[in-house]
């Protein structure tokens, strides 16, 4: 099943919005050690920003609830969104705080390390939520993640369920503490990584197996459907129908930076779009895939047809 404009999927996306600085190196750097990079950039990111571009791209509606800085950031910001066609009338601008900076290193073999300054996203409070619930409809897919503050974030998910609405939370980062047990039953569906995963349940999932014992600790905290992913070594779904595994997409990748962001996403955009969570998971694999293979955060989110192209190319 395909993804197509006549039955356009409207998603919100509650979260980050972020500036990212961006640095090629060889290597990463020691304690100590200063490199010098061979190109540097600055574009739009933020996990609340890419997943709601990574959604736009593939041909969704979608409106972002967030905050910005009262600074020359915020426009580029603003502009940006608007330019990959995300709804940004939503998006606020904090009086007295900066916009979210995030500063990435690249290296040579297309892996990354993530230093994040939140600035206004850690303002987020009830007055963004009061944003959010006019946009809230039965059936309608809120994509969330935990760069915003947690009380808030709790809050969210509640209006989102209070709505009918669908909760897809990816719990990235991961707070110190975990995340509180409400959570796992305001959402429907949780995307962790290899270390989120070991972070939520104590499980480090290294393979199918593994990943299906760490799907059914996420399922006793209370969460109906879980996607454990395990980078390039695929990806697991569960929920209480069963569950099931879709192998790694083979491409040639250059830089993770937004893969799991675009991955949520497309998952967004499939499941919208009537994709059962099999189908879904693979259509979001691809655009996760697919995001590797160029340098970025929003400006990797893959179109359409990219995705479509792959999933026909690379069959199940």
């Amino acid at each position: 099943m395909s993804v197509t404009r006549s039955n356009k999927p409207s998603i919100i996306a509650f979260g980050s919005v972020n500036i990212d600085v961006s640095a090629r190196v060889n290597h990463f750097p020691v304690p100590g050690e200063t490199l010098h990079a061979h190109d540097a950039g600055l574009g739009l990111g933020g996990k609340g920003a890419n997943q709601a571009v990574a959604a736009a791209r593939l041909g969704a509606d979608v409106r972002l609830v967030g905050r910005t800085g009262d600074d020359p950031l915020a426009d580029f910001a603003a502009d940006s969104l608007r330019r990959h066609g995300v709804g940004a009338e939503n998006l606020y601008r904090s009086a007295g705080d900066l916009t979210g900076l995030a500063m990435i290193c690249t290296d040579s073999g297309g892996e990354n390390t993530i230093v994040v300054v939140g600035g206004a996203n850690m303002a987020i409070d009830g007055t963004d939520i009061a944003r959010l619930v006019p946009l809230l409809a039965p059936g309608t897919i809120v994509l969330m993640q935990c760069e915003i503050p947690l009380d808030a974030l709790r809050a969210a998910a509640q209006a989102v369920m209070q709505a009918g609405a669908r909760l897809i939370l990816d719990p990235a980062p991961v707070p110190q503490d975990g995340l509180p047990a409400d959570l796992f039953p305001l959402a429907e569906l949780m995307t962790p990584n290899e270390t989120e995963t070991e972070r939520l349940t104590g499980l480090r999932p290294h393979d199918a197996e593994s990943a299906r014992h760490a799907a059914d600790r996420l399922h006793r905290l209370g969460l109906r459907r879980a996607i454990v992913k395990l980078g390039a070594r695929g990806v697991l779904y569960s929920d209480e129908y069963g569950h099931g595994f879709v192998s790694p997409f083979t491409v040639d990748a250059v830089d993770s930076t937004a893969a799991g962001d675009c991955f949520n996403g497309g998952l967004a955009v499939a499941l919208s779009s009537g994709m059962d969570l099999a189908g879904a998971t693979r259509y979001a694999a691809a655009c996760g895939a697919l995001a590797t293979t160029r340098r970025g955060a929003s400006d990797a989110a893959p179109t359409r047809q990219e995705v479509e192209r792959l999933l026909a190319t690379q069959p199940a």
